[in-house]
């Protein structure tokens, strides 16, 4: 994130601080900071800009992969030496290319031992959750459908509308069947995660249901396991005093840790 000083954008940073704090992840393994903050982010625009014109650029040392996205990302992620990366199953790729950066730089340093480790990337054991009104793509926020995704603010009313709206198919009964069934998998998928329970097990509870129960059910589900963090979101959201502290504990956190790996970085490559 790059700081703002457009209003709703920083309040949408103090909004995502409230968000992932009301999961009562512990403050102290967080590191809420924005790019702007610690500069050494500030390498990666370097990539744009670090030859004059097309004749100095040389082509043979060029890939898809330094113009786009991912890039950005393993920088994020080296730049921490982080060994752990929590992604989706459609993320895995870019892994596997930060891997592979940081594998060169591992070699062509010639270090006595590696300098960054080769993030693994941690998966979520719950499959994939999918758009309620279109089961062929993912759930995300950047939808145009707002009844395709459940978000953390939704009332129970919310959810109940949007869960009871959500595509299934006519057949009779609850089975699990993601290929010819995905809208109803998908569903057995989130009342399973809700409840924690083997989503075998919650199809076999339901195979002789109708569909509206079902639903009812899933909301329900729902509704319970986000009522205590979006309670602690809204309680949040008031302490902006609080919120800021803990931006400004990890901005320092981060200038320190990402300014370290820089200064080593530096000096690996002669350029100290």
């Amino acid at each position: 994130m790059y700081v703002s000083s457009d209003p709703p954008t920083l309040l949408m940073y103090r909004t995502l601080a409230a968000e992932s704090t009301s999961y009562r992840v512990s403050v102290g393994l967080q590191l809420h900071h924005t790019h702007g903050e610690a500069p050494a982010h500030d390498y990666m625009e370097a990539i744009s800009r670090n030859a004059r014109d097309e004749s100095e650029v040389d082509e043979s040392h060029l890939n898809a992969g330094l113009f786009t996205y991912p890039v950005l990302q393993a920088a994020d992620i080296l730049l921490y030496k982080t060994t752990h990366v929590p992604v989706g199953e459609d993320q895995q790729q870019h892994i596997e290319l930060c891997r592979d950066i940081a594998d060169t730089f591992n070699r062509t340093s010639k270090l006595a031992r590696p300098f960054f480790p080769l993030p693994e990337c941690m998966i979520s054991p719950t499959p994939r959750v999918l758009s309620l009104r279109d089961p062929s793509s993912k759930m995300s926020k950047s939808a145009p459908d707002e009844k395709s995704r459940i978000l953390l603010t939704d009332t129970a009313e919310q959810i109940k509308v949007k869960v009871r709206g959500a595509v299934t198919d006519t057949p009779i009964g609850i089975t699990y069947d993601p290929q010819s069934r995905p809208g109803a998998a998908n569903l057995l998928t989130i009342l399973a995660a809700c409840t924690g329970e083997d989503v075998m097990k919650v199809a076999t509870r339901y195979h002789d249901k109708g569909h509206g129960q079902f639903k009812a059910d899933v909301a329900d589900a729902v509704e319970e396991m986000f009522r205590g963090p979006r309670a602690e979101f809204e309680r949040l959201k008031g302490e902006g005093a609080y919120l800021t502290s803990i931006a400004a504990t990890g901005a320092e956190k981060a200038r320190a840790l990402s300014e370290t790996t820089m200064k080593e970085v530096r000096s690996r490559l002669g350029l100290a």
